[in-house]
């Protein structure tokens, strides 16, 4: 057997797997040596920008009360905003020595569609000396229609309602992570403004069955991307002055720090993260065991980790997933359980034809069923299995695929507990390779298992892309 780590942000967990396992790894960027020097120069001397002194002190001039809105990222994304890594200090700073009030800056946290965050938890992601200056931090909401302004009609047909706080600020920032994303290509840069800052009736085109269906709505891709053109054009017609976007390695180290102009920023962070986050491939495997990281705070988010493993999973093969699925609903969104219930009991194929007939009424969160049903549209959906220790089995009879928890004795299912979560990954894996075995023991036919199966295992779960070479 072999030890290998499931990180899930602060917590981690080892699992033991057969020694044969390959480990399928992204290559690892040192992190920067001075991170706070470092982002001070990047305010200073941007990409395709001026800085950000001096660009704040050319849009306000002859504006007294000028007002500053700093978009930052939801809890489902490790962004540094506190500590001596923390982006958002500096940038706060940097607008109110350039004679911004602290009472005319807000800080807007870019939920999405995900759900309104506590005080608690903004708190908890901010620097303290932010608030302790004066500077309001709201929470954006999607489905509250006054506070949401419309900015007409994108060329595909999207009417854009945009966060109204933001809309009318005289300085507008964004913030992000540069992180691989399944439908976008990459988070950060415009994804800030779309989805972070629309209305939930916003999201109807940009999460459509029909971008989603898209060869180029995927990880690493923005060329052709449906997802990523209808996001920037809604972003160039919300406005945006200067982003601070970061990349990231496994530790949550900060790697690099890209502030400029909107696209010139963000597709240099782009093209780095792809140096190291690709992962070559030239095979698939019979069993492909992964875990949903740090942003996989819930079934919802799991998602991404499941369509990351498609290149490399066998048609009809196995795939077995740790999740630490800690939010206050361990699933989703009401909305996103009752669509994905329709996945579980009608399979991927009458799914898709649901959600494209022309009677169907969108519905939100559809589309991240959507992208597990790419997943069993390669595996059947009893070839997955789940392993989250903090779900209930109310849970787990609507999530597709088996429930890992069953596969332990009684008294410790549904526990909470990492240590049983790499418990039910082994125990699943064991039960992967047996199954595998007996049917390799039949006469040989085309397309029949070796002996002993093939297993790999993606290290960083859904932050490595691998990619098949040509």
């Amino acid at each position: 057997m072999a030890k290998f780590s499931m990180v899930f942000g602060a917590e981690s967990v080892d699992v033991e797997l057969p020694a044969e396992t390959v480990c399928l790894s992204m290559s690892e960027p040192g992190p920067l040596g001075d991170p706070s020097r470092v982002i001070r120069e990047a305010l200073a001397r941007p990409i395709g920008s001026p800085g950000l002194v001096e660009l704040v002190r050319r849009k306000c001039e002859g504006r007294p009360g000028a007002t500053a809105a700093v978009v930052i990222s939801d809890n489902t994304r490790p962004v540094p905003y506190r500590g001596e890594a923390g982006i958002l200090a500096p940038i706060v700073d940097t607008l109110i020595e350039t004679g911004i009030e602290p009472d005319r800056i807000t800080v807007i946290a870019a939920t999405g569609t995900h759900r309104v965050l506590s005080r608690d938890e903004l708190e908890k992601m901010i620097d303290p000396s932010v608030p302790a200056r004066g500077v309001r931090i709201v929470c954006h909401d999607c489905r509250d229609r006054a506070s949401l302004a419309s900015l007409g009609t994108t060329s595909r047909g999207t009417h854009v309602l945009i966060n109204k706080a933001y809309l009318e600020s005289d300085i507008k920032i964004l913030t992000g992570l540069v992180e691989s994303h399944f439908m976008a290509g990459t988070s950060g840069g415009r994804k800030s403004v779309c989805p972070g800052l629309i209305g939930e009736e916003s999201t109807y085109v940009f999460h459509g069955p029909e971008f989603l269906s898209s060869p180029n709505a995927r990880d690493l891709v923005l060329e052709g991307n449906p997802c990523h053109e209808e996001s920037l054009e809604v972003a160039k017609m919300a406005g945006v002055d200067f982003i601070v976007n970061v990349t990231l390695n496994s530790k949550f180290e900060l790697t690099g720090v890209y502030a400029g102009d909107l696209e010139e920023a963000h597709i240099a962070a782009t093209k780095r993260l792809a140096e190291y986050v690709s992962i070559p491939v030239d095979r698939e495997y019979d069993i492909v065991v992964t875990h949903a990281g740090f942003v996989g705070i819930n079934h919802y988010q799991a998602a991404k980790a499941a369509v990351v493993a498609i290149p490399v999973l066998r048609p009809g093969g196995r795939l077995i997933m740790g999740a630490n699925n800690v939010d206050a609903d361990p699933v989703g969104s009401p909305t996103y359980r009752t669509v994905l219930h329709l996945l579980t009991l009608h399979g991927p194929e009458a799914y898709m034809r649901l959600i494209t007939s022309p009677d169907w009424r969108f519905v939100p969160d559809q589309w991240q069923v959507q992208m597990w049903a790419k997943v069993f549209a390669k595996i059947p959906m009893e070839n997955f299995t789940y392993c989250a220790p903090h779900i209930t089995p109310r849970d787990a009879a609507i999530l597709p695929g088996r429930d890992g928890n069953l596969l332990l004795p009684p008294e410790r299912r549904y526990s909470r507990s990492l240590a049983d979560l790499a418990r039910m990954v082994e125990l699943a894996v064991g039960e992967a390779m047996e199954e595998l075995r007996a049917k390799s023991d039949r006469p040989k036919v085309e397309g029949a298992h070796p002996t002993r199966p093939t297993i790999a295992y993606l290290k960083d779960g859904p932050y490595g892309i691998p990619v098949r070479r040509t």
